[in-house]
């Protein structure tokens, strides 16, 4: 039974990663939002780009479809781990700046 949660597990992860790239694709694009600071939120796009692609290697390499092994996994939670924390320091340092333009 285990097995069969680890060979279907990375396919709904892709299939709910198409509905989170359509909700960031809306956000983007929304004329309300053309205004705001939306820098962390395309970080944060780019951190789910590249779970995409983790995924699909993950998926390929669990129908023996590529050669490239776990270890390349490692390598991907950082770049995305490192992309968020960018984004919480970038949205941090903007709130920092709006309350000084408000008071200042």
């Amino acid at each position: 039974m285990m097995e069969a949660f680890a060979q279907v597990g990375p396919i709904y992860n892709l299939i709910l990663v198409v509905v989170v790239i359509a909700l960031f694709v809306k956000l983007l694009r929304a004329e309300a939002y053309q205004h705001v600071y939306t820098k962390p939120w395309k970080l944060i796009f780019v951190g789910v780009i590249i779970f995409v692609v983790e995924s699909v290697i993950t998926v390929l390499r669990n129908l023996s479809a590529t050669g490239v092994g776990r270890h390349i996994n490692g390598f991907f939670e950082l770049a995305i781990v490192i992309l968020f924390i960018h984004a919480l320091l970038l949205q941090k340092e903007d709130m920092k700046q709006e309350r000084l333009l408000k008071t200042g």
